[in-house]
């Protein structure tokens, strides 16, 4: 038989997820038993030659699985089943599709968060298998594919940074802050300080060789569902102040509600502010 697409895998992968701890290696293995797959058949590379069919289409369906929350990142490479996957397993589907996937809103908010225009309308969505559309162009192939690539690096990112520590987060926020060219991009005029007891402030950056003019940063490691409110900013603000702080940044991988906002624009203190979201 010919290679299944990536939707005719996303039921074995999740049977694979159930049994544990796994790797898209595993649900490979797992594949070729169920379907039988021939020698040929599991070693047919990619037209670029640096992939397998069978790879590539096992780890599109655990990406799709992912996105609808139905399995879960645990560690670099390794993820498991959900209680929303088990939920699912329960009613002994035949087989899972994006249809399926569109039951789940998270599936849904990420689905058209990554096919939409600039403008508003409607893009061709990610595609993760090899076949084309007969109504698309090459070059809207490729923008298609480029588009959901990008998209599955972001959404990867973001999946194993919510694995490591938080001490780990702190310091990736810092680096990541020079690297935008924070502290003149030095990598010795910035510290994360974040431990029990810390006020509040988890890093700091100078912004001069003195350390006169100093930028003080909060990075909170939140799900995606978790929005910081206007209390938190506010916390955050009595934290700055307790230190006489002119500057101060809040990261979080979620989001800000409306109220945390315009907080932040609000003339609450002679504070220059900056609220960035490394996860929407």
């Amino acid at each position: 038989m010919a290679v299944p697409d990536f939707q005719a895998l996303m039921l074995p992968v999740l049977k694979c997820a159930a049994q544990g701890e796994m790797t898209v290696s595993d649900c490979v293995q797992k594949a070729i038993e169920e379907f039988n797959l021939s020698s040929d058949e599991v070693n047919k590379l990619l037209p670029s030659g640096k992939q397998t069919y069978l790879n590539n289409r096992t780890h599109w369906a655990k990406f799709y699985l992912s996105r609808a929350k139905l399995v879960e990142l645990v560690s670099r490479g390794r993820f498991r089943i959900t209680q929303r996957g088990k939920d699912l397993l329960a009613t002994a589907p035949t087989k899972i599709s994006k249809k399926t996937l569109e039951t789940y809103p998270e599936y849904l908010e990420w689905w058209n968060s990554v096919g939409s225009n600039p403008d508003g309308g409607q893009a061709s969505a990610p595609i993760a298998s090899a076949s084309t559309s007969d109504s698309s162009t090459p070059e809207e192939e490729i923008e298609a594919s480029h588009r959901a690539l990008l998209a599955q690096l972001k959404a990867e990112i973001i999946d194993r940074v919510q694995t490591i520590s938080p001490a780990a987060f702190e310091q990736l926020i810092i680096d990541l802050l020079l690297k935008m060219g924070y502290g003149g991009g030095r990598a010795d005029m910035g510290e994360a300080i974040g431990k029990p007891g810390d006020g509040g402030i988890d890093g700091v950056i100078k912004e001069d060789p003195l350390g006169l003019d100093i930028v003080y940063i909060q990075a909170k490691r939140y799900a995606s569902d978790h929005a910081i409110g206007r209390p938190e900013i506010q916390n955050f603000s009595g934290s700055l102040d307790g230190v006489g702080a002119t500057k101060g940044i809040y990261v979080t991988l979620s989001s800000f509600t409306t109220g945390a906002r315009d907080y932040a624009k609000s003339p609450s203190g002679d504070f220059i502010w900056g609220c960035i979201v490394f996860g929407a």
